[in-house]
This record gives structure tokens, C-alpha cells and sequence, in this order.
């Protein structure tokens, strides 16, 4: 009972908490072009493979980005998940780096039977329900860039860029299960915020004229996405005849959702301030709009994968995931159909538990997860489409909360973005994830 009404309480603060938190995002340039910096969807256990999460399953872990998953669920999971990111911005003429952090995602999903009754009534159901919410950011905007420049009088002006907010997505998944194939929907709403200031200062020059422009925009709309899983076991024959010998078992996956519209209300104001004797500032307003209502799209994509797993010890998956971004547009900021680029991801990733039965060894119940990714941004920066590689490993730290196995999940991520553009980004992640289990949630009991 007493992880129930924490798990009501946590959600209820990040639900209020979560919007303010995301404001502090990195220092961004390429998250001023379409809606800012998209979130990666995988939640942090799956990130550590590459992002599996196409065709990633367990009986103890949330995968958001393929709903069919939660009908494999054997236990109510909770999931919140924090990070911190160091990245170092390089151009021809200077570097800079600078840490960032966030609070990232939670999500809550639960098998709608609870697999035990069926021990105690001595039934084996060939079909599954299950249920998620999950509340996670999907983009962000941040940046603060500043340029010195001067006109052909000689006289030194400062150009500054400056960019905050983000889109954050709730979802309510379903998943149905019948015997070895499941399906599943999320449904969700996607809401932000996002700023964009640029400003042309003159400092400490008399009678000249600052111009200050500036655009910010709310949007909203309706998500979905569907998806399909398909598990079946390799080694049965084997199993028939030994009992004692590891599962071999194989997953495939494949999730969608169509293109989405949403809208948006925009306010645009265009400011001349000139400073006078006195340090007295003159202000003229050359445009002011106000709750100027907008459309935008956002684009179709679809995932599949496969994954391997061989009993609790060893798993290993791939993954391909693409975006039709060339269909996207945004009326608040000015994006036109075709301004952005499609997509594509591709990963490898599993993981290694050397003995999950270890009651001696905590390091030989430890996940050690691992992956390899390569992935192509919508954003396009002098004719070139931005890339990013990276490389992913973590830990499953198995710990015990109210006698319930629950876990610890530290992953990081190392990568470079846009090193075949004007200005590129390394920068090293770091994830903590906490996933508590329990598996007393429509429990039918025996004895009262």
C-alpha cells in the first residue's frame, strides 16, 4: 500500500514540477530550428542497449515506444528517470562547455490480471491485459549565443540569440495479449512553450538604436502510436526433454503513428530601444501581435526490430527507426513544408547478467547493458543534414524496496553531433533511472 500512495504523490509533484524543471535545457544553437531538440522516447534502461525499443520486452521494465510491450508486463512498474549532460561546443575560433540536468520522465504501467492469481487457481489464461501513463519531455529549446560585430562606422554592436522552453507529451497506453503476438496504443497530448529573442545592442553608445525582436508560441495537439510484438521460444523441443537449460527466446516489434497536427497561439513584437543622455531609454514599438492562432504538423514515422534473448543472461538486438520530417511545418515560427530533412536511426545494443540466481555475488545479478547507435537529425545546417554517433553502456542495480525486487539503472551516453557542420557538439550523458516493482496490485486473496 505504501508504494502505491508514494507512486500517486511522485506523480502528482512531477506533473506540476516537470514544465518548470525542463526550462533549464542545454546550450543548444540547432535547437532554434524546428520545435528545438528532440527527446529520445526509449526510457533509460533501454537507451543503455542503443534504444531497443522496437522490439524490447521484460517482465519488469517499462518500454513506452512500443505499447505492445506492457502485455508482457508480469509486475506494476514505476519508472522516474533524471539526467546530467556535459557538452562541449566547438566552431573554428572557440570552445565551450558547460553542464546541463533535468528531470526527464516517469511513467507507471501495470498488468490489468495479476499473474499470481493464476498460480493460485491453477489456470494458465492465453490472453493479457495491460496499462501504462507515462508523462516524458519530447523536445526542448535552449540557447543563449552572442556574436560582437560592428558596422562600417567602426562602431561595435552585440548580436545575442537567445532561445527557452519545450514540448512535453502525456500518454495513456493499452495493450492486449493473446498468446505469443500482442498489440498496443498510446494515446496522448502534447502541450510547451517555447521563446525566441534576438537582439542587435549597442552598449554604451548614446542616441543608438537597440533592436530587440522577439516570437514566442504555445502548441498543442493529440499523439498516438500503435504497435505490435511478436515473442516466440526457440529451444522448445530442448526445454520438453531438460527443464534445467536456458530459454532461448526471440522478440520481434514494430510501432507506427501517422502524421499529427497541432496548434498554436503566437505573439510576435518587434522593439526599438535607443538610449539617451542620462542613461534614459526611448522605446518604440514597431509590430506588437498578440494570440495570433497557428497550425503546424508533425511527422509519421514507424520502428522495427528484433532482439535475442538467451534465458536472463545475455540478450542482443537491432534496431531502425525513421521520421518523415519533409512533411513538417510550423505557421508560429515560420517552418515551411520541406525546410527539415526525413530521418533515420539504426542501433545494436543487449545486455549481460552473469547469474541472476547469485545470492553471494551482487555484481553477478547486475545488468550490464551496452549499445552502439548512428542517427540523422531533420535539421540542416549549410546544405548539410546534421549526424550523430554515439556509443551507450549501463548498469541494472538490482535492489530490494518493501521485499519487492526493484532496480537501479545508471547508463551513459557518449557521442558527437554535427561534427560535419559549422558548429560541433561531444557530449557525455548521464542517466539514473529508478524502477520500483510490485507485484500485489489486483492480487486476488485467498484468506482474508
Amino acid at each position: 500500500m505504501l508504494i502505491r500512495i508514494s507512486v500517486f504523490l511522485v506523480i502528482i509533484l512531477c506533473v506540476i514540477s516537470l514544465p518548470g524543471y525542463a526550462q533549464k535545457n542545454d546550450n543548444s544553437p540547432y535547437s532554434r530550428y524546428g520545435i528545438g531538440d528532440l527527446t529520445d522516447p526509449n526510457l533509460n534502461h533501454t537507451r543503455q542497449m542503443g534504444g531497443l525499443g522496437a522490439s524490447f520486452m521484460d517482465g519488469f521494465h517499462i518500454n513506452p515506444v512500443n505499447p505492445a510491450s506492457y502485455a508482457f508486463l508480469n509486475s506494476t512498474a514505476f519508472d522516474v528517470g533524471v539526467f546530467a549532460k556535459r557538452t562541449e561546443l566547438k566552431d573554428s575560433k572557440a570552445t565551450n562547455a558547460f553542464w546541463s540536468g533535468n528531470l526527464e520522465y516517469l511513467s507507471l504501467a501495470f498488468p490489468l490480471r495479476n499473474p499470481i492469481n493464476e498460480i493460485y487457481d491453477n489456470v494458465k489464461r492465453d490472453y493479457k491485459l495491460a496499462m501504462a501513463f507515462v508523462l516524458m519531455q519530447h523536445s526542448s529549446v535552449g540557447y543563449d549565443i552572442a556574436a560582437t560585430d560592428s558596422t562600417l562606422a567602426g562602431q561595435n554592436f552585440i548580436r545575442n540569440y537567445q532561445g527557452t522552453g519545450g514540448s512535453y507529451k502525456a500518454m495513456w497506453g493499452n495493450a492486449i495479449r493473446y498468446k505469443n503476438l500482442s498489440l498496443g496504443v498510446n494515446l496522448g497530448y502534447l502541450f510547451g512553450k517555447m521563446r525566441y529573442e534576438n537582439r542587435v545592442q549597442f552598449d554604451n553608445t548614446e542616441y543608438a538604436y537597440s533592436d530587440l525582436y522577439g516570437n514566442d508560441y504555445n502548441m498543442r495537439g493529440f499523439l498516438w502510436s500503435a504497435g505490435m510484438m511478436y515473442s516466440d521460444i526457440l529451444n522448445k523441443k530442448a526445454l520438453e526433454s531438460n527443464r534445467a537449460i536456458a530459454l532461448k527466446r526471440i522478440s520481434l516489434g514494430f510501432h507506427a503513428n501517422s502524421a499529427t497536427s497541432f496548434n498554436t497561439d503566437y505573439t510576435v513584437n518587434h522593439i526599438l530601444l535607443q538610449q539617451l543622455p542620462g542613461n534614459i531609454f526611448n522605446t518604440d514599438t514597431i509590430r506588437l501581435e498578440d494570440s495570433i492562432a497557428g497550425k503546424g504538423k508533425l511527422p509519421a514515422e514507424f520502428g522495427i526490430g528484433a532482439t535475442y534473448y538467451s534465458g536472463e543472461k545475455f540478450s542482443i538486438g537491432f534496431n531502425y527507426n525513421t521520421a518523415l520530417w519533409t512533411n513538417y511545418f510550423n505557421e508560429a515560427n515560420g517552418d515551411k513544408k520541406g525546410a527539415l530533412k526525413n530521418t533515420q536511426r539504426v542501433s545494436v545494443g543487449g545486455h549481460f547478467r552473469p547469474d541472476y540466481k547469485s545470492f553471494d555475488n551482487f555484481f553477478e545479478r547486475v545488468y550490464y547493458r551496452y549499445g552502439v547507435y548512428y542517427a540523422s537529425d531533420p535539421r540542416v545546417v549549410r546544405g548539410t543534414q546534421i549526424e550523430t554517433y554515439g556509443i551507450t553502456f549501463g548498469f541494472g542495480l538490482p535492489f530490494v524496496f518493501q521485499r519487492k525486487v526493484s532496480h537501479m539503472n545508471l547508463g551513459f551516453d557518449l557521442g558527437m553531433r554535427g561534427n560535419n557542420t559549422p558548429i560541433s557538439e561531444k557530449f557525455v550523458k548521464i542517466s539514473l533511472g529508478v524502477t520500483f516493482n510490485d507485484d500485489e496490485w489486483f492480487l486476488k486473496r485467498k484468506y482474508n
